[in-house]
């Protein structure tokens, strides 16, 4: 009983904590998807572009792990409370779900760690020298309010001067004067940005696995807990 209180409590503090990490990643998920930055990139980029899609699925993945995180969490707490195995194994069910969509976002995370950058960064070329060879005012809207947003101010371009398309889409001072390539200003806001994203993902994978030991044990206990219950004890006939 001693070990099973203690097992209660630390499954009480950790899906506390899973709750947190999972509201954590629907905030997270809509900042990606709703942000000022990543919505003027996705706008200005063409139908059927790779940071098109990789943007929505960026965005459901992430609440669909959220949600089965706070489900989790809260199959988990309930359990707790109540010492039911089958909400027990529910919960266990759903930090299993979790930990099988975790890992493969790890995995991808690490495996095509430049291809996020890439997408984006193509995105602005594009933009860039549609402007530059045809200044032409929808794209201009969308070149100026992506420095704006990030601001930078032009490339460094090797296809020729950029000073005239610069002029026309670079923000007033002080930012013009600092004219920071947008190109690595990109690259050191998405640097910073997934490496929120991979600590995040790191520390709820810790929390999923541990959350699923402790409901595993539990189950057992609440399980075994009956069975002694039920020993020594006789009816009379």
């Amino acid at each position: 009983r001693a070990g099973m209180r203690s097992t209660r409590w630390q499954l009480g503090a950790a899906s506390l904590c899973l709750m947190l990490l999972g509201l954590s990643m629907a905030v997270l998920s809509t900042v990606t998807h709703y942000g000022p930055r990543f919505s003027l990139v996705g706008t200005a980029a063409p139908q059927g572009s790779s940071y098109r899609a990789l943007h929505h699925t960026a965005f459901y993945a992430g609440i669909c792990l959220s949600v089965t995180l706070i489900l989790a969490a809260l199959l988990s707490a309930a359990a707790t409370a109540r010492e039911s195995q089958c909400l027990t194994a529910m919960g266990f069910f759903c930090f299993a779900l979790a930990f099988c969509g975790l890992v493969p976002a790890a995995c991808w995370r690490y495996v095509h760690s430049t291809e996020v950058e890439d997408s984006m960064l193509d995105v602005y070329d594009l933009v860039y020298e549609e402007v530059r060879r045809n200044s032409s005012s929808f794209r201009r809207h969308e070149l100026t309010a992506i420095h704006e947003a990030f601001l930078c101010c032009g490339k460094h371009s090797p296809l020729g001067d950029t000073a005239t398309v610069e002029r026309r889409t670079c923000p007033p001072s002080p930012v013009q004067a600092a004219r920071q390539d947008c190109l690595q200003e990109m690259q050191d806001f998405l640097k910073k940005h997934l490496g929120f994203f991979s600590t995040l993902l790191g520390i709820t994978i810790g929390f999923t696995v541990y959350g699923m030991a402790l409901t595993s044990f539990l189950w057992f206990s609440i399980h075994f807990s009956n069975n002694l219950d039920r020993k020594g004890k006789y009816t009379v006939r």
